[in-house]
């Protein structure tokens, strides 16, 4: 069953592998769910059903003029769920966009079958930088990205984007340039308006309010040296909001920890599964 039509018939291409209890894996933006591959393997091999779909817009999945805003997204996560019997025992685990769809499903679906549940690098609880949320990201900064896709896409994903998410400096580099190429090259099976939309709603979505909705164990985990997604407004923020919260500090990691830091990523949501 490789595709799922979601209850607005859009189809949603979902990669099922292993038998046991189900770990949902939600991907980042701009990406697919192509970045939890070495991390599916390893839940496979340990005894877990590991299933991660393609957010609509994205990767294989269909591309409609609409459905971007998170209540849809956290409905897309549901119609999965159901279609794919993962309905019990369930862990959700959400990486920088997919955090809010992690939350947004906590709230708007009240956790349905979820008995776990881990942010990674997420955007929970707020990005935006308002008066309450002074550590957030500008919205100048906000529009940049979206005037850099516009302008110039596969540039702006390879020479800016990219470069900051997986910490690439002048000297050095914790990424090979094929990582790059690779991460552009997944980013560009998106279409323009999904990417320009998610864009808008990661960077403006108030999850605040849905963190009382996390009844259940949560791992959070977040690099310090993140730029894409300041640790202060996500990680630690969402570590003080929900309830007995386990914050894991990955010390000067970047965004894209995935890649950068993936064995020992691999074996925190192990130890948090119990293996």
């Amino acid at each position: 069953m490789p595709y799922v039509k979601t209850r607005d018939g859009t189809d949603i291409y979902v990669k099922d592998w292993g038998s046991g209890r189900p770990v949902v894996l939600l991907h980042g933006w701009p990406l697919s769910s192509d970045m939890w591959d070495p991390q599916m393997m390893a839940l496979a091999d340990a005894g877990f059903r590991a299933i991660a779909y393609d957010r609509r817009g994205f990767g294989r999945s269909g591309q409609p003029w609409s459905g971007y805003d998170y209540d849809t997204l956290a409905d897309d996560l549901a119609d999965v769920l159901e279609a794919t019997g993962a309905t019990q025992d369930v862990t959700l685990v959400g990486f920088s966009m997919g955090g809010g769809e992690v939350a947004r499903y906590m709230s708007r679906h009240q956790g349905k079958g979820v008995v776990a549940a881990a942010l990674v690098a997420s955007v929970v609880p707020y990005m935006l930088k308002t008066d309450d949320n002074p550590d957030g990201v500008p919205e100048s900064t906000l529009q940049q990205i979206a005037q850099g896709i516009q302008d110039d896409r596969p540039h702006f994903f390879r020479d800016t984007f990219f470069k900051q998410f997986f910490g690439v400096g002048y000297l050095t580099s914790p990424v090979s340039d094929d990582a790059l190429d690779w991460a552009t090259t997944v980013a560009m099976q998106g279409g323009l308006k999904p990417t320009l939309a998610c864009a808008e709603a990661f960077g403006h979505t108030d999850f605040r309010p849905d963190l009382a909705s996390f009844r259940v164990p949560t791992l959070i985990i977040h690099g310090t040296s993140d730029q894409t997604v300041p640790i202060d407004p996500s990680g630690r923020a969402a570590a003080a909001g929900i309830p007995g919260a386990q914050l894991v500090e990955y010390d000067g990691a970047p965004h894209g920890l995935n890649v950068t830091h993936g064995k020992r990523l691999t074996q925190d949501l192990l130890t948090f599964l119990g293996r």
